[in-house]
């Protein structure tokens, strides 16, 4: 099936570009859509066809994989696609849009004949350019071998968690990993904030907690990215202070107080106001200091 699956992907920033040219690199036909065609085009040259809109883009295709920035953002784009889609394709929708989200897209799936696979990922630029993701999934068991080279050529693993997409079992998944990486993320960039306003060495507690149950990968990455002053993003800061905000409202319907998220929202908020909103989200360092 992988030579002849047919996908469209909407939405091609930095993580839907990586994943269609994976597609297209596994040898499946795709189809790519993006609000702003330019960031699409450069993926002609890996053989995906460039769409006008997001109808031209799935017609006929047997996935539609939707990699967007939120929910309202998903909803628009497969509201224009409605007309073209055809009954009994797989939605695969990877996009973080929030557990409020997850009825309202699987009932436009459910009202247009679609299988509504709720499919968020885990990793950023490097892993969704490898094609080493870890997907998050939820959805009907009939979907499931339709969409395994889609998630095959995307992903090193597929974390099957439930058969009920609506129920937004891998979005809650997702959420609870991205509080994670999220605090990770601030917490470095504070401890390296504080070390250069009282002036520590930064390179002194990177040595301090080597190779101890403190150290991490993800510390050093993200301590890397403010040493060297690049915050070409894996992760922009606009796009992590939605999922903090995402995180936050689900506790709070949980009646779960999410204090560390909340905080980082405002952090992200700060740092976005700064003019870093489209770098990589470890320029939180910046929102320790006065704009």
């Amino acid at each position: 099936m992988a030579d002849t699956t047919s996908v469209a992907v909407l939405g091609t920033g930095i993580m839907g570009a990586a994943m269609a040219r994976n597609l297209a690199r596994a040898g499946l036909d795709v189809r790519v859509w993006n609000r702003t065609r330019a960031k699409a085009q450069p993926l002609a040259a890996d053989g995906a066809r460039v769409a006008d809109t997001p109808a031209e883009a799935v017609h006929g295709a047997d996935v539609v994989l939707t990699m967007l920035h939120d929910g309202p953002a998903v909803l628009q784009a497969m509201g224009q696609a409605a007309p073209a889609l055809r009954p009994g394709a797989v939605w695969a929708q990877c996009s973080t849009a929030g557990l409020e989200a997850q009825p309202v897209l699987a009932a436009f799936a459910a009202d247009h004949g679609l299988l509504y696979v709720d499919a968020p990922v885990l990793g950023t630029r490097q892993p969704a350019e490898s094609g080493q993701l870890l997907v998050l999934a939820a959805g009907p068991a009939e979907a499931r071998p339709v969409l395994a080279p889609v998630l095959d050529a995307v992903g090193s693993r597929t974390a099957w968690v439930g058969e009920d997409g609506a129920s937004g079992a891998a979005t809650r998944l997702k959420l609870v990993c991205n509080s994670w990486v999220l605090a990770v993320t601030h917490g470095t960039a504070e401890a390296l904030a504080l070390a250069h306003a009282l002036g520590v060495d930064p390179q002194a507690f990177l040595d301090a907690v080597a190779g101890g149950p403190l150290d991490m990968g993800y510390l050093r990455a993200k301590a890397a990215a403010v040493l060297s002053g690049d915050y070409s993003p894996n992760f922009t800061v606009a796009t992590a202070e939605k999922d903090a905000r995402l995180i936050v409202e689900a506790g709070r319907q949980a009646g779960v107080a999410m204090d560390v998220a909340a905080a980082g929202a405002e952090r992200f908020r700060r740092a976005a106001a700064q003019g870093h909103a489209d770098e990589d989200m470890a320029a939180s360092y910046f929102a320790s200091f006065a704009g």
